[in-house]
């Protein structure tokens, strides 16, 4: 059971700062974003999703003292072998818009077709109650879907307007934003870290 008073979200992102503190509202805690207390994000140094994810909690926790929440997330597409995965921020360069992200991954997939153009989103959350927490909490959702041709829908964020998930007939970026928090890789792992820390 989670029973900690003040929790630090490894990120400045609001809308994943809404999202947590509605999560551990419940349990009477504050999430307090990283950047409030003047910390920097590291340099995301690891192979995959889970360890960018313990490695930005472990940082934002020896920083503060405090237990910490951190997300890593992306778009996999297997037939690229798994690109654009960890870079899926700057895959078009370090600062490049989504748009330019966007334009990258439907330029390099125009020759795919069928299951070739099959992808997913994943989202690692991992949670330590301290620095060198040796039991963190890591829980992993994945949202699988079609990568299309073309942008439809202003919602969402990044990949999402060539997103299509399985059986739906809208994109990511067409859906509202409390079905696509409900279907959604982040959705999918904040309800299971929730089944974890009840």
């Amino acid at each position: 059971m989670w029973t900690d008073s003040k929790l630090v979200l490894a990120s400045g992102n609001k809308g994943k700062l809404r999202e947590f503190s509605k999560l551990f509202a419940d349990f009477g805690t504050e999430v307090i974003p990283q950047t409030e207390l003047g910390v920097d994000s590291p340099e995301e140094t690891g192979l995959s999703f889970i360890e960018n994810a313990l490695l930005k909690a472990r940082h934002a926790s020896a920083v503060t003292q405090l237990p910490s929440l951190a997300d890593d997330s992306g778009l996999v597409v297997p037939a690229l072998d798994g690109a654009p995965g960890l870079y899926s921020a700057r895959f078009a360069g370090s600062n490049a818009s989504d748009q330019d992200n966007l334009n990258l991954l439907l330029d390099r997939m125009t020759h795919l077709s069928g299951e070739d153009r099959r992808g997913h989103y994943i989202c690692a959350l991992a949670l330590v109650r301290h620095a060198a927490d040796p039991d963190p909490v890591v829980v992993i959702g994945r949202w699988y879907g079609q990568i299309i041709g073309a942008p439809r829908g202003d919602g969402g964020f990044g990949y999402d307007p060539v997103f299509l998930p399985d059986r739906l007939s809208q994109t990511a970026a067409e859906l509202d934003s409390e079905t696509k928090n409900g279907l959604s890789h982040r959705g999918l792992a904040v309800i299971e870290l929730r089944s974890l820390l009840s």
